[in-house]
Protein backbone atom coordinates (compact mmCIF):
# COMPACT_ATOMS: atom_id res chain seq x y z
CA UNK A 1 0.00 0.00 0.00
CA UNK A 2 2.88 2.32 -0.83
CA UNK A 3 2.67 5.63 -2.68
CA UNK A 4 2.92 8.91 -1.58
CA UNK A 5 -0.49 11.26 -2.49
CA UNK A 6 -0.24 13.41 -5.29
CA UNK A 7 -0.82 17.15 -4.55
CA UNK A 8 -3.90 17.94 -6.65
CA UNK A 9 -5.64 20.95 -6.90
CA UNK A 10 -9.70 20.69 -6.36
CA UNK A 11 -10.51 20.94 -10.12
CA UNK A 12 -8.19 18.19 -10.61
CA UNK A 13 -10.23 16.13 -8.22
CA UNK A 14 -13.46 17.44 -9.63
CA UNK A 15 -12.16 15.59 -12.67
CA UNK A 16 -11.19 12.73 -11.39
CA UNK A 17 -14.34 12.10 -9.77
CA UNK A 18 -16.51 12.63 -13.24
CA UNK A 19 -14.59 9.69 -14.46
CA UNK A 20 -16.91 7.89 -11.83
CA UNK A 21 -20.20 9.67 -13.06
CA UNK A 22 -19.91 12.35 -10.01
CA UNK A 23 -21.20 15.54 -11.46
CA UNK A 24 -21.35 18.97 -9.60
CA UNK A 25 -24.70 19.88 -8.61
CA UNK A 26 -24.32 22.70 -5.92
CA UNK A 27 -21.34 24.63 -5.49
CA UNK A 28 -21.68 27.60 -1.62
CA UNK A 29 -18.42 29.52 -1.60
CA UNK A 30 -15.47 27.02 -1.95
CA UNK A 31 -16.78 24.00 -1.68
CA UNK A 32 -18.58 21.90 -4.39
CA UNK A 33 -21.40 18.68 -3.74
CA UNK A 34 -20.78 16.03 -6.27
CA UNK A 35 -23.43 13.66 -6.68
CA UNK A 36 -23.84 10.23 -8.58
CA UNK A 37 -27.20 7.85 -8.80
CA UNK A 38 -25.91 4.28 -8.37
CA UNK A 39 -27.35 1.39 -10.73
CA UNK A 40 -29.89 0.83 -7.62
CA UNK A 41 -31.00 4.49 -7.12
CA UNK A 42 -29.16 5.24 -4.11
CA UNK A 43 -27.32 8.86 -4.21
CA UNK A 44 -23.95 9.54 -3.51
CA UNK A 45 -22.60 12.64 -2.62
CA UNK A 46 -19.03 13.63 -2.08
CA UNK A 47 -17.88 17.71 -1.44
CA UNK A 48 -14.58 18.83 -2.45
CA UNK A 49 -12.78 22.23 -1.63
CA UNK A 50 -12.00 24.18 -4.70
CA UNK A 51 -8.42 25.40 -4.11
CA UNK A 52 -5.12 25.90 -6.22
CA UNK A 53 -3.73 22.91 -4.08
CA UNK A 54 -5.79 20.87 -1.52
CA UNK A 55 -3.80 20.42 1.88
CA UNK A 56 -2.59 16.49 2.27
CA UNK A 57 -5.23 16.03 4.76
CA UNK A 58 -7.73 17.38 3.04
CA UNK A 59 -6.90 15.31 0.05
CA UNK A 60 -6.65 11.96 1.92
CA UNK A 61 -10.55 13.04 3.63
CA UNK A 62 -11.90 13.04 0.22
CA UNK A 63 -9.87 9.68 -1.11
CA UNK A 64 -11.48 8.09 2.28
CA UNK A 65 -14.51 9.47 1.38
CA UNK A 66 -14.55 8.36 -2.02
CA UNK A 67 -13.42 5.26 -1.04
CA UNK A 68 -16.77 4.26 0.43
CA UNK A 69 -18.50 4.34 -3.15
CA UNK A 70 -15.55 3.86 -5.59
CA UNK A 71 -13.03 0.65 -4.69
CA UNK A 72 -9.87 2.29 -3.51
CA UNK A 73 -7.79 -0.16 -5.97
CA UNK A 74 -9.77 1.87 -9.19
CA UNK A 75 -9.15 5.57 -7.36
CA UNK A 76 -5.55 5.11 -5.61
CA UNK A 77 -3.90 5.66 -9.58
CA UNK A 78 -5.51 9.11 -9.50
CA UNK A 79 -4.31 9.93 -5.74
CA UNK A 80 -1.11 8.33 -5.22
CA UNK A 81 2.20 8.22 -7.22
CA UNK A 82 3.76 4.70 -6.90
Amino acid sequence: MGGKLKRLSGQEVIAILGRFGFQPVHQRGSHVKLRRINPAGMKQTLTVIVHDELDVGTLRSIFRQASRFIPEDELRPYFYSE
